[in-house]
């Protein structure tokens, strides 16, 4: 009986053992896992100025764009404005001395009888 309770002894210190390695192995993962997180964190808090860099230049890129392309349909509005009052000014001027030549003008202002 001696020897039964010494071979349970002895393998509930071996499992004893095992446990402590276990849990020793456990919380170096733990720590390991916690450790290359941080290192992680500082690799993309380091990286921030340089992502924020980069967002800032392609909506600058993408605002110089929208700018171009305004401008440039501004210019277009312009000319087709400058172009059409070109011509209701020629329309309007030779109404103005169609109206002024025509003799119906003098008839048709009151008092000139």
């Amino acid at each position: 009986m001696d020897d039964t309770l010494q071979r349970l002894l002895d393998a509930e210190m071996r499992a004893e053992k095992i446990a402590q390695h276990a849990e020793t192995e456990r919380e170096r993962i733990v720590q390991g896992a916690l450790a290359e997180a941080r290192a992680e964190d500082e690799r993309f808090q380091k990286r921030i100025p340089e992502l924020h860099a980069s967002f800032v230049d392609k909506a600058e890129i993408r605002a110089e764009q929208t700018i171009a392309e305004l401008k440039r349909r501004y210019d277009e509005r312009h000319v087709q404005l400058r172009e059409l009052a070109e011509q209701r000014e020629d329309d309007a001027l030779e109404a103005a001395f169609a109206v002024l030549i025509s003799p119906e003008t003098d008839r048709a202002q009151p008092g000139s009888q």
